[in-house]
């Protein structure tokens, strides 16, 4: 077994047990991503038994996913503590508490509580701690790794969408929820399977000094903590902040196209259950592009370009959405679902490589805590943003713009200031070579006089010992 990522002489096992991890990430990222989209088939039900309006009932993914994004610290903090696999077999217990206890309820905001509070937490953790130990047991296969992991989300999508219809006509919302708590409970199954990488504890006698001394200081102990659950000092890392910026626009979009699609396939007179089957046809795409995203970005023309990738997919996801309203038939909205599949599959697929990318393995679960955080904001407010455009102009076309200019624009805002970055890492290494090369040629011109110095004290030495012996 392998110590710890970040401590001195280990590598990442990049295989071995690594793929039944990966195997474990698949199941609770796909829980994760899947659910606040697979959630909105008992919508229209919800609405009809509780008598909620179509804003209140959309806020139900709304804030899942927001308690997802929002509790990134928190879930970085405890698998920093506890590691991997016990936060996501909790994570997955939560899951199913929150379904099962929805499907009890008589107002939405008990819903609002369960699925989304509860079930929130219960998905963030499954999906930072599993992103954590992918990070931890793979190294050069990692693209491919979270390729695979990330492709969780199209594939329960594509199942658990009709499977919800399905249910949904035989035992009803609430039955239907009942049954997908129990479903749930395959997370800690996956859970189970995220075998800690540390195996070996070394040096126990240094460790328990420092713990006296924390405990001695409980001031300086609150500051160890606070740091380690929010570290602001990544807003000094320039790279950090470019990706953060591109990275919020593109949430703020993300959602809104994949909420509103069958409604707006439906706005365009296509029947109920063909306008459903846009999204299985997109989770169906989606499927398959995401591990094809991860080969392409882990070969080697790709793996030192892969923010500029990054980039090119988000400018991709942006131009279909902006050419969405063009399609006014069945088979040309089949057509923008698979190139939105392509387009979201391949965001997805490299949106959290491209951070470990930037800030290594050992500092990634610190700053996939910060981003997410930061990442519920335009989480919540995108979908209603996108919902608020439809009331006031009667039109779904005005939303696909609104997504389609801000993903663009994020896009285009990544490729431009990567540029740059990559330019001022390049003149920065290029002036740190200059100092030590200076440094270098002082000290031999350093060690040049001494050894002159030498010679000639040597020979006035000699001179003075023979006129000496002269005399």
């Amino acid at each position: 077994l392998c110590l710890a990522v970040g401590t001195s002489g280990c590598k990442p096992p990049d295989g071995g047990w690594g793929w039944m991890v990966v195997l474990g990430a698949h199941i609770s990222i796909g829980f994760a991503y899947s659910t606040p989209k697979a959630l909105s088939i008992f919508f229209k039900a919800i609405q009809e038994d509780l008598g909620a309006s179509y804003s209140e009932i959309a806020w139900i993914s709304s804030i899942m996913l927001a308690v997802m994004y929002a509790g990134g610290p928190v879930s970085s903090m405890l698998v920093n503590r506890f590691g991997s696999r016990p936060v996501v077999i909790t994570g997955g217990l939560m899951c199913a508490v929150s379904m099962v206890t929805a499907s009890f309820g008589n107002s939405i905001v008990y819903l609002y509580f369960c699925i989304g509070v509860i079930g929130g937490c219960g998905l963030c953790l499954n999906l930072n701690a599993s992103l954590t130990i992918i990070s931890k047991y793979f190294l050069a296969r990692r693209p491919l790794a979270n390729g695979l992991a990330m492709a969780g989300s199209p594939v329960f999508l594509c199942l658990l969408a009709p499977l919800n219809q399905y249910l949904l006509g035989w035992f009803g919302w609430r039955g239907s929820l009942l049954i997908l708590g129990g479903m749930m409970l395959h997370c800690c199954v996956a859970g189970a399977l995220m075998r800690p990488v540390v195996a070996l504890r070394k040096q126990p006698q240094k460790e328990e000094e420092p713990s006296r001394s924390s405990s001695a200081d409980p001031k300086q102990g609150c500051m160890a903590k606070a740091k380690g659950f929010l570290d602001l000092s990544f807003f000094n890392d320039r790279g950090f902040v470019i990706y953060l910026i591109g990275n919020v626009l593109y949430i703020f979009g993300a959602y809104a196209p994949i909420v509103f699609l069958s409604a707006y396939a439906v706005h365009k007179r296509v029947d109920e259950y063909s306008a459903a089957y846009l999204l299985s046809i997109m989770g169906f795409v989606d499927m398959f592009v995401r591990p094809g995203t991860g080969l392409v970005a882990n070969s080697k023309w790709i793996r030192p370009r892969i923010q500029y990738f990054f980039s090119f997919a988000m400018v991709f996801n942006g131009t279909c959405h902006l050419l969405c309203p063009l399609m006014d038939t069945y088979p040309l909205l089949v057509a923008y679902a698979i190139f939105f599949g392509v387009g979201f599959g391949m965001v997805f697929a490299l949106i959290f490589e491209c951070l470990m990318d930037l800030m290594g393995s050992r500092r990634f679960p610190s700053a996939v805590g910060l981003v997410t955080i930061i990442e519920c904001f335009p989480m919540l407010l995108g979908p209603p943003a996108a919902g608020f455009l439809v009331d006031a102009f009667g039109d779904y076309k005005y939303l696909f713009f609104m997504c389609g200019a801000v993903i663009l624009t994020g896009g285009l805002f990544l490729f431009v200031m990567n540029v740059y970055n990559y330019h001022m890492l390049d003149k920065e290494k290029r002036a740190e070579q200059n100092q030590i090369s200076i440094h270098s040629q002082e000290q031999v011109s350093i060690r040049e006089a001494e050894a002159d110095f030498s010679q000639l004290y040597r020979g006035n030495s000699l001179s003075v010992i023979g006129g000496a012996i002269i005399l």
